[in-house]
């Protein structure tokens, strides 16, 4: 596949899936053969703007027909089970945005009918390839901090993400599924995998159906602890949004994270302040070009193992690691107790 110009469909051109086709259109080595809504004039839109080879109505029609190398599902969880198996069914590598599924077991059948067939899976987790985070991964990479003790991670904000997402306030599981998920990720990526963890959430705004508001606690394997904070209901001033705060510590330093994207690392006794801008496109716009950058990152990523015939970082098989800890943080919320992540047992019980 080396040097192959590969060709990309996407299911789904609503309000995040934007982002996905900028930055698939403006990808050397990759072709934009086909874009898939359901509603036709949206699909026909999302082509004329991003130059697709054409626009389909049917994604059946659309898998069958544009000669695709890979598809991008990007469209609401509840209908990634179909979508994922139509493109299984005819053998081609898929990723698929996240929440994976609803529940645990939609999400494990989802990462095991791909592994059945033999067709390559990835979750779009891009939370973990924002820059702060990978130059915070280097950062522990290089021992400067020592062994890892105590983090948090942290997304709070008061702004109105109703607007643009108004389906987000019907959400049966709410704040962990949607911002939760890339949180919990973060703690795995940064601090290792987890072997307990306890979570309380909170409905704070009225009017919606999920919790809006969790707090998780995780003891990773080593010993170290980690608070993960995700609130849709924090009226900060200034608010940070759409900015995530972090803070490490180690036995021989910290590194600390705050908006707008600085970094600073403590360790030898001195501090050091990083610039952790992301970087802007023609087509990004402040204050979303961090989540523009990590989508433009983690498609770049997924073309490579294709080409490299690599597993992805974030595969379905890994990212089942932190469904996991989004299920499991369900069950102790629900039950108020600590848990092991759901990786670590049976769902059920």
């Amino acid at each position: 596949m080396t040097g192959k110009t590969l060709r990309v469909g996407v299911i789904g051109c609503g309000f995040f899936a934007r982002n996905h086709l900028a930055a698939w259109a403006d990808m050397e080595g990759v072709t934009l053969a086909g874009v898939c809504d359901l509603d036709p004039a949206k699909a026909a839109s999302a082509a004329s703007d991003f130059r697709a080879e054409r626009a389909y109505a049917d994604a059946a029609e659309m898998l069958d027909t544009a000669k695709l190398d890979f598809v991008d599902i990007a469209t609401q969880m509840d209908s990634h089970a179909f979508l994922v198996g139509l493109a299984v069914d005819r053998g081609i590598p898929t990723i698929v945005q996240k929440p994976l599924a609803p529940t645990w077991e939609a999400s494990v059948a989802i990462v095991e009918k791909a592994r059945a067939a033999g067709v390559p899976l990835m979750v779009h987790e891009n939370t973990r390839f924002q820059t702060p985070v990978r130059r915070a991964r280097e950062v522990l990479d290089s021992g400067r901090i020592g062994t890892l003790n105590w983090a948090r991670v942290s997304f709070r904000t008061g702004h109105d993400i109703y607007g643009k997402q108004p389906y987000l306030a019907d959400a049966e599981n709410f704040v962990l599924l949607d911002l939760g998920v890339h949180m919990l990720d973060v703690a795995r990526y940064l601090m290792g995998e987890v072997e307990s963890l306890y979570c309380q959430t909170r409905t704070v705004k009225q009017g919606i159906r999920g919790e809006d508001m969790a707090t998780t606690m995780l003891r990773h394997e080593g010993g170290a602890t980690s608070i993960v904070e995700c609130s849709y209901a924090s009226p900060i001033h200034p608010d940070p949004f759409p900015e995530m705060t972090l803070h490490i510590e180690g036995s021989k330093g910290s590194i600390s994270l705050t908006p707008p994207y600085r970094m600073s690392v403590f360790a030898d006794g001195r501090a050091e302040s990083i610039d952790v801008e992301p970087a802007m496109f023609d087509w990004s716009e402040k204050p979303w070009h961090g989540a523009q950058e990590s989508v433009a990152r983690i498609q770049r990523h997924w073309v490579d193992c294709m080409r490299a015939g690599r597993t992805p970082e974030t595969s379905g098989a890994d990212s089942l690691k932190t469904y996991g800890l989004v299920f499991g943080a369900y069950r102790s919320a629900r039950f108020g107790q600590p848990v092991v992540p759901f990786d670590r047992e049976p769902a059920n019980g």
